[in-house]
């Protein structure tokens, strides 16, 4: 393989200076309980910083326990009304809801590519997809089934009720700010729930707006956000006795500190957490179709995406060809700040801290004589860009391509036989996503059984729909977003048997 003796640091493009959003197009930036917004009980605030030069763009509330306690409160007390709701009334807000985000789609794409640095195109597709998810919400709730009503035991007609739990709470990540939190609230809500959310305290601005937005159009209490860290806002809901589930998108230690306390008063836990897909390629596969989905599944969101395609295992005899196909594929794409045009597709990556830890798992890898086809460096310049990366000359358990990233970084390894790639691609702690290429029909019929992971693709990577459930195996969790099934992880079963003797 020919490979870069260096790193190739990313070219930015950068925007005009003009702002993405203005101060008129940001929510309060109070917390949002009981149907309004109200400043926090701590008096404190949180610094939220632009990604595209590391300044202050904007503060938010620093939520406390006693914030929490007054949003559970607001949605214990809200509780029994929703719950009491028939389908269709719900789904009639469910739709008002979606009509409301269409209508301001440009301003939250805008705020979100503001506060994340993502762009354009990405905030935009967010958008796009939150809308399509209350839609299907809307009208998956007007149609759950259960076991038929009848006599199962003489005399006696056994009938299956759905409710909902009650009060969820809900932390969200910062990749997907709001589409993680419209994956939650959709279902929570469409099942009769009401719902406490923290968001990111990195990411809160969509999800404020998205509250100021629909503030009229749900009951007060039914749903409420609190802005503040995870050792105390997240901790608070998660121990909270009047919260019946906590749910969670975020990393791997996280959803085990969540669970941990969660344990304390059984309450249930929904948890999606990581990934690292491996992309298992062989020889017979159409190799330019491949380069170029991963083009897209390797690097959406500059690669801060839990199902990235982020792990290729490629038959050792078409390796070369495979990495001058996705080279080419990676050189192509449009580094820059979301004001610098809608040709970007990539944008910086979420914080410092983040930006820190990718780019040390490149030093690192450099250091093992692990090799950047392209990429492999931080641009130079304010921001915190990494140039879009493609790792090669790989060994069997290097870190890079075992540990999440999260990053723009696709790593490459080989395979000689089919056992060793299926035993390879399954051995890793995550279990969310994976993908087979190849033309052979019975391999892609029976490789997807032999891997451990909740979702697998034949060639294709990272395509979703709304009524396919996104849940993982091993490390990455165990809630269930998207489909009819998040209605059932968001409900509740109870039989009612009636003696009917005369």
């Amino acid at each position: 393989m020919a490979h870069s003796e260096s790193p190739i640091q990313a070219r930015i493009r950068r925007g005009d200076g003009s702002p993405v959003v203005t101060t008129g197009d940001l929510a309060p930036s109070e917390h949002f309980i009981d149907g309004g917004f109200r400043p926090g009980k701590s008096g404190r605030t949180m610094d939220v910083v632009n990604p595209c030069d590391g300044t202050l763009f904007a503060q938010v509330s620093e939520g406390s326990a006693e914030d929490v306690d007054l949003a559970v409160a607001a949605a214990l007390a809200a509780r029994a009304t929703w719950g009491r709701t028939v389908p269709k009334e719900r789904s009639e807000v469910l739709h008002r809801i979606a009509d409301r985000i269409e209508e301001h789609a440009e301003t939250l794409a805008r705020l979100e590519s503001a506060n994340t640095g993502k762009p354009l195109m990405v905030s935009r597709d967010d958008v796009a997809q939150s809308v399509d998810t209350f839609r299907f919400m809307a009208g998956a709730c007007r149609s759950l089934t259960a076991a038929a009503s009848g006599d199962y035991a003489a005399d006696h007609l056994s009938v299956i009720r759905r409710e909902p739990l009650g009060v969820i709470g809900v932390v969200t990540p910062w990749n997907y700010p709001l589409l993680m939190a419209v994956w939650k609230i959709a279902p929570i809500l469409a099942a009769g729930n009401t719902c406490v959310l923290k968001p990111s305290e990195q990411t809160p601005l969509t999800t404020l707006k998205f509250a100021e937005l629909v503030a009229d159009l749900l009951p007060a209490g039914v749903f409420n956000v609190v802005t503040g860290d995870g050792p105390t806002v997240g901790q608070r809901l998660a121990e909270h006795p009047d919260v019946d589930m906590i749910a969670l998108t975020g990393s791997v230690g996280s959803g085990r500190a969540v669970a941990r306390t969660a344990a304390d008063s059984l309450k249930r836990v929904h948890l999606e957490l990581g990934g690292k897909a491996p992309v298992v390629i062989f020889e017979d596969a159409d190799l330019a179709g491949a380069a170029e989905s991963l083009r897209v599944a390797g690097y959406w969101n500059s690669g801060q995406e839990c199902g990235a395609g982020c792990r290729v295992l490629v038959h050792e005899s078409v390796a070369e060809e495979f990495v001058r196909l996705l080279v080419e594929q990676v050189e192509t794409f449009v580094v820059g700040e979301p004001t610098a045009g809608e040709e970007v597709e990539i944008g910086p990556l979420v914080s410092k801290a983040h930006f820190d830890r990718v780019t040390g798992y490149l030093e690192r890898a450099r250091a093992e004589g692990i090799r950047a086809a392209v990429g492999g460096a931080p641009a130079e310049g304010p921001g915190f860009f990494v140039a879009p990366t493609v790792l090669v000359d790989v060994p069997e358990g290097a870190e890079c391509a075992r540990e999440e990233i999260f990053g723009p970084v696709v790593t490459v390894e080989t395979f000689s036989d089919e056992a060793a790639a299926i035993t390879r691609a399954n051995d890793t702690p995550y279990g969310l996503s994976a993908s087979v290429w190849t033309e052979n029909s019975r391999r892609g019929l029976d490789l997807p059984d032999r891997l451990d992971f909740g979702t697998v693709w034949v060639n294709a990577h990272l395509v979703l729909a709304n009524e396919m459930p996104w849940a993982g195996f091993k490390g990455s969790g165990y809630g269930r977003d998207l489909s009819v099934y998040a209605l059932d992880d968001y409900s509740r079963t109870k039989h009612v048997m009636h003696h009917h003797a005369r």
